[in-house]
């Protein structure tokens, strides 16, 4: 028996965004080093689980998020729904 593919395929609502400001860093990290920057967060997260969040092929969780948001210096709101000013 094979798996129904779920309307849902995309499983966050911050990936695209987790991208977007990752590239927007002084720095530009590589998602490695984003992983690394969540580590000294205390989050146990690799550049593969950095990968699927951005291409929403995996959750994040509450503190991921504001983790992200701390590194990124940007409200959850904008990780969720984007900039302000493209709302």
């Amino acid at each position: 028996m094979t798996k129904q593919k779920s309307p849902f395929e995309n499983r966050n609502l911050c990936g695209k965004n987790v991208a977007r400001f990752r590239n927007l860093l002084a720095d530009h990290p590589s998602q490695e080093k984003l992983a690394a920057k969540m580590q000294l967060k205390g989050l146990n997260i690799n550049k593969n689980a950095i990968q699927r969040i951005e291409c929403g092929k995996r959750m994040v969780t509450d503190r991921e998020l504001d983790a992200f948001s701390q590194i990124f210096n940007v409200p959850v709101d904008e990780l969720l729904y984007g900039p302000k000013d493209e709302a």
